[in-house]
């Protein structure tokens, strides 16, 4: 979460006794007064390039057409910058002064949870829209948004933000913004377990048993990861005296864990009456053509088959009268020598 209204950032930072200077600027591109491009931009947007790299190259395991992944990659990237604005004005508590103050982006204000909430309900629609398995594109996603997340956290580090309360431990950070004294690092911890979880389920997805079951074990990772990193952080959203993202953390958790149980359940009795997994979300319509077909063809194979043995019936039967009626004329024949 970037808080809204951030102002212009000394370039001091201290962590693991290392000092880094660096300002929230990159450049500034001469137009006007000058536009300040952002770090934090850069960066989000170099993790964003990487995490399509990454699902683009790994489309075809999954069994996604790179054409239609491109389409809602796009559209849901779209939808998460607003989902992302929505979720932070809804819950930030202060009233807006103006209509500019929605769109205005540039002095922050974004919500991870909103951002990805949004990304898949608008992925969802285009993928029964362009008939894509929502499962398997949201599979592919899940990876994707790991290595975003972990990368894009590292915004937060220049922006001197999303830190947590004081601290003795090692990983104490401090910076011209933050103050003297040692706070938690919650980008870094929830950067260092996004791309572990990264990591993790890569190698699971190599030998994935069922669609759905990466996003499934998303869901449950980031939501314990940041149940408790949210635990820590000192700029929360809250409803009440709830904060509001650590609600969404657990429900996302036991929804993960549901619907690892709900595939692997379908999956396993498919698999132990027909050997076959019929898909969440696919169409049954489809699935029930497939198996029309399946059975048409299996009865004019059966057809073949039957007409093939009774025609060896008739060629052997034939063969056996021809040997019959010559042995009986051989018998004529030799009667009539005797």
């Amino acid at each position: 979460m970037i808080p809204s209204k951030i102002a212009a950032a000394e370039p001091f930072i201290e962590i693991f006794g290392i000092t880094f200077n660096i300002d929230r600027v990159a450049f500034t591109i001469p137009i006007g007064n000058g536009y300040p491009i952002y770090w934090y931009a850069i960066i989000i947007v170099a993790g964003l390039l990487l995490a399509m790299a990454y699902g683009f190259k790994r489309a075809p395991k999954f069994g996604i057409d790179k054409d239609a992944m491109f389409d809602v990659v796009l559209y849901s990237f779209i939808a998460a910058i607003i989902g992302a604005r929505a979720y932070y004005l809804i819950f930030d508590g202060k009233p807006l002064t103006s209509v500019k103050e929605i769109f205005a982006l540039r002095d922050g204000g974004l919500a991870i949870y909103g951002g990805v909430i949004a990304a898949f309900v608008v992925g969802f629609i285009l993928c029964k829209i362009k008939k894509v398995n929502v499962l398997a594109m949201f599979d592919i996603a899940a990876l994707g948004f790991l290595i975003g997340q972990g990368i894009g956290r590292w915004g937060n580090f220049v922006n001197q933000e999303a830190y947590g309360t004081l601290t003795e431990s090692i990983f104490g950070m401090t910076g011209s913004r933050i103050g003297k004294l040692p706070v938690h690092p919650c980008f870094l911890y929830e950067s260092f377990f996004c791309l572990l979880g990264f990591v993790i389920l890569h190698f699971i997805s190599r030998k994935r048993q069922f669609d759905g079951q990466i996003i499934s074990l998303y869901m449950i990772w980031y939501g314990v990861v940041r149940f408790f990193i949210e635990g820590l952080r000192t700029d929360s959203l809250y409803i009440g005296v709830l904060r509001v993202s650590q609600i969404v953390a657990f429900l996302s958790a036991v929804a993960g864990i549901a619907l690892y149980v709900i595939l692997f359940l379908r999956k396993k009795k498919a698999a132990t009456e027909n050997g076959e997994y019929n898909e969440l979300f696919e169409d049954y319509e489809d699935l029930d053509e497939e198996a029309a077909e399946v059975e048409e063809t299996e009865g004019i194979d059966e057809t073949e088959e039957i007409g093939e043995v009774e025609a060896e019936t008739v060629e052997e039967a034939e063969e056996v009268g021809e040997i019959a009626e010559t042995e009986e004329v051989e018998k004529i024949e030799d009667k009539n020598e005797e």
